[in-house]
């Protein structure tokens, strides 16, 4: 649910002059069918504002924290001052005296080749929304409102169409896309109050229905989901503001988390034991769980992560179980270390921050001044950094850490609203690519696990791959089937 605006009257008001003009009666995000009008924000609207700390927008937290130098090390960074002491000239040479490269240096490589041109993979007739690789980069889905799976070979470099899968039970569009880890099966969700699950080879007509809740609950959606490292269990973020865990060999869901006070947007496993999860709502908080202590009947989260301003729409893990991102309506993505979890304080000025807004990212064009152009940060925000440049409108946009094997995870990349797809520099906060070719919002983004290319699933119904070209074009090229 989203929040009362301060003024209701004139927010209505502005909303309908926009949609009459625009001609967008139609345009629904993800979390727009189904809604009802049920408010459980625990604050009014016209209480307290939220508190607002002194300290402006810097790198002195993130330059003073381990994945600073981890992140360094992985990249193989050289300080600028040394960096004409240590070129890929130089090092080619090294290499042909037999030294091979390391890994970092691979990834230093690596990150001066950013992908920066597009070639069209395929343009659908609807918008597309989701579009990642699996775990070892040989396949890829993509997912749009045609109500359609494509599965795609990459072994060789290209895009072969594997098949084309009829979906069952989808409702709006297909939300979300995963693939299991050993490799077998596709998982996908919609407005529907069972997951449904496909096999890549063989016969995929023959889907199975996941259920997690009655049929008679009312309108019920997945929004995020993700398969456990051993492929057994999926884990899903619903708009009834729970977490569900589906087992595979139980035939049933075991587990539901009454977890936030609205939406449940994503959720994510912090890393491959598969015991702690993270869920970002419309709250505006990201809550970090221990299945190990959870008390199903009282649950109660390990801490929260507080420092956004607007409901969270992405969660995403660097795998090693301590650092993680979100990326909210509040027009910035934030990088947290779970072991400095926010204080009640924290925890409260969020939720004020949220229920304060009075603009509705679904159809406003305009982004409110405090949200876009900040200079302070909400008192209590525990986050370690915060980047902002991308425009998060229209739909659950996505974020991610760049690959570990060729980039060292040095950057952050999102899609936009605007039809970007941008790069952050995880060392600086800097954007250091724009990647522009969209017409339309960019929703969803994966890049190759081995490979330095870049998929984007935007809502003008086109998948992207982008490459890095030295001498990168203005047309778009199309693949050969």
């Amino acid at each position: 649910m989203d929040p009362t605006p301060r003024h209701p009257h004139m927010s209505i008001l502005r909303t309908l002059q926009l949609l009459i003009q625009r001609g967008a009666w139609e345009r629904w995000d993800d979390s727009t069918a189904g809604r009802s009008n049920n408010n459980r924000n625990e604050y009014s609207p016209s209480g307290p504002q939220p508190k607002i700390s002194a300290n402006l927008l810097d790198k002195t937290k993130l330059e003073e924290n381990e994945i600073s130098s981890a992140t360094k090390r992985a990249c193989g960074y050289i300080e600028p001052e040394n960096e004409k002491n240590r070129s890929v000239t130089s090092m080619i040479q090294q290499r042909e005296l037999g030294l091979a490269f390391s890994s970092s240096e691979k990834c230093r490589i690596g990150n001066i080749f950013l992908p920066n041109y597009m070639t069209k993979v395929a343009q659908y007739n609807s918008r597309a929304f989701c579009g990642s690789y699996s775990a070892d980069g040989k396949l890829l889905v993509t997912a749009s409102q045609d109500n359609l799976l494509h599965l795609y070979n990459t072994e060789d470099g290209e895009f072969r169409e594997m098949k084309t899968i009829d979906t069952q039970n989808v409702s709006w569009s297909i939300l979300d896309t995963a693939f299991s880890p050993d490799g077998k099966y596709i998982a996908y969700s919609s407005w529907s109050e069972a997951l449904s699950l496909c096999p890549i080879y063989g016969d995929s007509s023959v889907q199975e229905s996941l259920t997690l809740t009655p049929a008679d609950m009312g309108r019920f959606c997945i929004f995020s989901l993700v398969f456990s490292s051993d492929s057994r269990e999926i884990l899903g973020a619903a708009n009834d503001g729970c977490l569900y865990i589906y087992d595979r060999e139980c035939h049933q869901s075991t587990i539901k988390i009454k977890g936030h006070a609205d939406d449940v947007n994503s959720v994510a496993f912090a890393d491959n034991t598969s015991q702690i999860l993270y869920s970002g709502g419309d709250d505006g908080l990201c809550k970090v769980w221990d299945r190990r202590t959870l008390n199903e009947a009282d649950p109660r989260e390990v801490g929260v992560l507080a420092g956004h301003m607007d409901g969270i729409t992405y969660v995403d893990s660097r795998g090693d179980g301590r650092y993680l991102l979100t990326n909210s309506k509040d027009q910035s993505i934030k990088l947290w270390d779970v072991r400095a979890f926010s204080s009640k304080e924290g925890e409260t000025n969020t939720r004020k921050a949220v229920v304060n807004q009075d603009w509705d990212y679904r159809w406003h064009t305009h982004i409110p001044k405090q949200l876009y152009t900040p200079k302070t940060l909400l008192e209590g925000d525990t986050s370690v950094m915060t980047y902002k440049g991308h425009i998060v409108v229209q739909t659950l946009i996505r974020c991610h850490f760049s690959p570990a094997a060729t980039t060292g995870q040095r950057y952050i990349y999102t899609g936009c609203g605007h039809g970007r797809v941008v790069i952050y520099d995880l060392l600086t906060g800097e954007i250091v690519q724009e990647l522009h070719g969209h017409e339309s919002c960019v929703r969803d983004v994966s890049w190759h696990p081995y490979h330095q290319e870049l998929i984007s699933a935007s809502w003008d119904g086109v998948i992207g791959c982008w490459r890095y070209s030295s001498f990168p074009q203005r047309n778009i090229e199309e693949f050969e089937y």
